[in-house]
């Protein structure tokens, strides 16, 4: 965790948000190059409706940058899902009993973007898909990695992907990532929307979340959308 006696002193030096809010710990995935899905939907036609994928690695901030920048996602919100509407609280999330996980729900127009490529992104850039409930030094069920499906078809392209980049060995460890039927996504308080964004000089966001965003222009240039 990001130590709060440290966090307590940057947030009365920088005159930032509320302690409780810096919680999310240094460190994350360094980026891996791996194969495109070899499962995957077609681009759709122009015009339809947008889809919605909602996924958890670690604290939702980094996660929440680097599906800002993917050209076709028109909305990244960073809440909480796995638990009940009573617990999806950041001060009760973060003691980690409550059942949630930090996550980003990804809505996206599927003319311009692939689930699979969005998965792609996920593993490769966004977060550490071989750490067990926890994320660099996070630790907690609250920094599971979990992709959270609203139908057949997306449980279907998930669990392909895993099992694709498992027999390729894409990692030197095993995948761990969950995947969980949705049942219901809440989004999280305001001072935690588009933090990165919004605090680019912050040191947490600047050592643990723009290289996520960076790495995501590096490794997947065409999908990279610098005006976000």
């Amino acid at each position: 965790m990001f130590f709060k006696k440290g966090a307590s002193i940057m947030a009365k030096i920088m005159g930032m948000v509320p302690v409780a809010t810096l919680a999310c710990g240094i460190g994350g995935a360094q980026a891996v190059t791996l194969p495109a899905p070899t499962l995957d939907e077609p681009l759709a036609q122009a015009g339809t409706a947008p889809e919605s994928i909602t996924v958890a690695g670690g604290c939702f901030w980094g996660v929440q940058a680097v599906f800002q920048h993917v050209r076709g996602v028109t909305k990244a919100v960073s809440g909480y899902t796995g638990g009940d509407a009573a617990t999806a609280h950041y001060d009760v999330v973060s003691r980690g009993t409550s059942g949630h996980a930090e996550s980003v729900q990804v809505t996206y127009d599927p003319s311009q973007v692939t689930l699979g490529q969005l998965l792609r992104v996920f593993f490769s850039v966004a977060h550490n898909p071989t750490e067990l409930d926890r994320q660099g030094p996070d630790h907690g069920t609250q920094y599971r990695s979990a992709i959270f499906f609203t139908s057949p078809e997306q449980q279907k392209i998930a669990a392909a992907y895993i099992e694709q980049l498992q027999t390729a060995k894409a990692f030197a460890e095993p995948i761990v990532t969950k995947l969980e039927p949705l049942k219901a996504f809440y989004a999280a308080e305001d001072y935690h929307q588009d933090y990165a964004r919004l605090h680019p000089d912050q040191p947490y966001i600047a050592i643990n979340d723009l290289p996520k965003v960076a790495a995501l222009q590096r490794e997947f240039p065409l999908l990279y959308d610098d005006r976000k």
